[in-house]
């Protein structure tokens, strides 16, 4: 007779089965190079998808949108110039888009008070009672455009350029970081226009790069003008996330720069300043005042961005050279000689980036 308890034997094979299967394989975790290949790969691939998603709104303007897009690789801020309508608050929500960014404009007028862009306590009612409660402004976003920033007093600059030095703010003594990635792009109209406040040296010195943004040709406006008065809505499909954002800024980062091109950097901005001995005669004419250290470190931060952007892992002194009129013609400062003689910054900079050596040997 057979003893076996039926009910007993589904459990005995599950059993079996269970001790039949294989251990699980430990997933190998990447290496760190394997890591930056990968995101080196990503920002690839998705720079022709940008391109293409921004040409959907954006017509023209290519280099502007090389150099936004070089500011946001690098962590910095940027400075655009340029007379109002010509898509620049378009030309940024479009960017928060693509990177699926938080998106804020702060219009800045002569009223507009710190607490309005940074946030303020208010009275609220709550189960413990009442007390104050910070309530965030504006600028507790991923991406800020801070439009006509230079219709606003030198107050209510302080407190959005304390946001962008140090990614938070400070209200009733308490600390409010800011969310990661931070980037801050302000326009400002050109100063000889009324009603306007310019920024100090030492504030504006904070802008990476100061890009200018001019009048489109006549083919291109032809386009605009016929494009926004159909009906034709198109919208911007996300290419990348916030998290690519700070891997592509942790890899600019970590891209090689030779020696030789750092001081190439250095010279070029210390040429830029009268009293150092090395300066052209031109810059002793003209200049009043000449670029920082800080231009030193955008030159070779920006052109590693551009390196990594188009596909490269070193950098040229032909990177150093692209950039350096968005990155010197905010940070240097024309004397009354110069403007007596009409002399521009961007003739300045033209002329030390052909006056300036690559290297000592030369």
């Amino acid at each position: 007779m057979n003893d076996t308890n039926p009910e007993t034997l589904p459990e005995a094979e599950a059993n079996i089965e269970l001790q039949e299967q294989p251990p699980p394989v430990p997933v190998k975790e990447p290496t760190e190079n394997e890591r930056e290949e990968a995101t080196f790969d990503r920002l690839q691939i998705g720079r022709q998808e940008v391109k293409a998603e921004l040409s959907k709104v954006i017509i023209g303007q290519e280099e502007v949108i090389d150099q936004i897009l070089l500011t946001l690789l690098c962590g910095g801020h940027c400075l655009l110039t340029g007379a109002p309508g010509l898509a620049k608050t378009l030309l940024v929500k479009s960017v928060a888009q693509i990177f699926q960014l938080k998106f804020q404009r702060i219009q800045f007028t002569p009223d507009l008070m710190p607490a309005d862009i940074t946030g303020t306590e208010i009275l609220s009612d709550t189960p413990e009672g009442r007390k104050l409660t910070f309530v965030k402004g504006p600028v507790f976003a991923n991406i800020i455009l801070a439009d006509e920033i230079n219709r606003t007093p030198p107050k209510t600059q302080a407190a959005l350029l304390e946001a962008m030095q140090e990614h938070q703010v400070t209200a009733a003594g308490e600390r409010h970081v800011l969310s990661e990635p931070f980037f801050v792009l302000a326009t400002q109209n050109p100063v000889e226009m009324e009603g306007t406040y310019p920024l100090p040296e030492a504030q504006l010195d904070r802008f990476l790069f100061n890009v200018l943004i001019d009048y489109l040709p006549e083919d291109d406006e032809v386009a605009v003008v016929q494009q926004t008065t159909a009906k034709l809505e198109k919208t911007i499909d996300p290419v990348f996330t916030s998290e690519d954002a700070l891997a592509f800024q942790n890899l600019v980062s970590r891209v090689p720069v030779t020696e030789e091109v750092v001081r190439y950097a250095v010279r070029l901005t210390a040429a830029s300043r009268p009293d150092d001995p090395n300066a052209p005669d031109f810059i002793q004419s003209w200049i009043n005042w000449g670029a920082g250290t800080r231009a030193g470190q955008a030159l070779v931060l920006g052109a590693k961005a551009m390196a990594l952007w188009y596909g490269r892992a070193h950098v040229t002194p032909e990177d150093i050279q692209k950039l350096a009129a968005p990155v010197l013609r905010h940070r240097i400062l024309l004397n009354y000689r110069a403007e007596a003689e009409g002399v521009t910054v961007e003739k300045v900079i033209q002329q030390l980036v052909e006056t300036v050596p690559e290297n000592t040997q030369e």
